[in-house]
This record gives C-alpha cells, structure tokens and sequence, in this order.
C-alpha cells in the first residue's frame, strides 16, 4: 500500500485542537454523574463500526479492555439493541450516537428525553464526543495509519 501523508507532522495545530478535545472530553467525562469513561468509550467504539474505521474500532477495542471493558460487551456492541449487556445511560448514548452519526434531524421530542435522561452538560458533552469520534474516523480512513500502530501518549 502507498504511503499517504502524516497528518500529525503536516498539521500539528490542527491535530492539537482535536487531541485538546479529547483531552476535554475525558475530563468531563472522568466527572460525571450520568455519562462515564465507559460509555464514552463504548460511544467511540460504536461510531467507528457505524463508519467501518479499522485503525479506530482496534484502538478504542484495545482502550476499552485496557479499561476493563469485557470481550462480550465490546463483541455484542455491534447488536447492543439485542443484548442485555448494556445500561440504561449506554443504551441513552449509543442511540444518540447512532442518530447524531447518521446526520438525522433531532426534533424537540428526542432533544427533551435526552436531556430528561442524562442531562444538559451529558448531551452537550455526548454531542461533542460524537462529533470528535466521527472526525477522527474521517481522518484514519483518509490518510490510513495502520491497523495496531496507536501508540498512547
């Protein structure tokens, strides 16, 4: 395969705004009351299956097991509809997920439930995250860093 371009050196400003997001987004996340590290975890997981993102389902895969995540919960997120593995507030996020992600309308009826259902601060935060995880699965698919070479900061 040819090499494409290394993003990170080319546009390293750029890459710092993503990477203080995320930065952002765990810090929130590390905080909250109704949407935790493991359901952020799961959301990116999901998107990047939705956006079949190989360099991003491996990474968030690795990172939610290092977290602590189960294999069961990581294989079954892909039916999480179907499977019993799932909380309440997971089920809430992955939905949203899946419908932010697709680029579909959120009318007043659903903006209300979310909200009644994890919060204000947790939608905003939610929205974020699915917005980031969608960026960054747009980005690996363009320039393809390989499968497995995510190296924690």
């Amino acid at each position: 395969m040819t090499m494409r371009s290394n993003y990170m050196a080319l546009a390293p400003k750029a890459m710092h705004i993503l990477v203080a997001q995320e930065a952002y987004l765990r810090e929130q996340f590390s905080a909250s009351e109704m949407v935790n590290l493991t359901t952020w975890e799961l959301v990116k997981l999901r998107v990047s299956q939705l956006n079949q993102c190989a360099f991003c389902i491996d990474m968030h895969s690795n990172d939610a097991l290092e977290q602590g995540e189960t294999t069961e919960r990581i294989v079954g997120l892909s039916a999480w509809r179907d499977m019993p593995l799932y909380s309440a507030t997971e089920r809430v996020a992955l939905d949203w997920a899946e419908h932010i992600s697709g680029g579909l309308a959120v009318d007043d009826q659903r903006y209300q439930r979310m909200v009644q259902s994890v919060g204000e601060q947790a939608v905003v935060d939610l929205t974020i995250a699915i917005n980031a995880i969608n960026s960054w699965n747009r980005i690996a698919k363009t320039f393809k860093p390989e499968v497995g070479s995510y190296q924690k900061q």
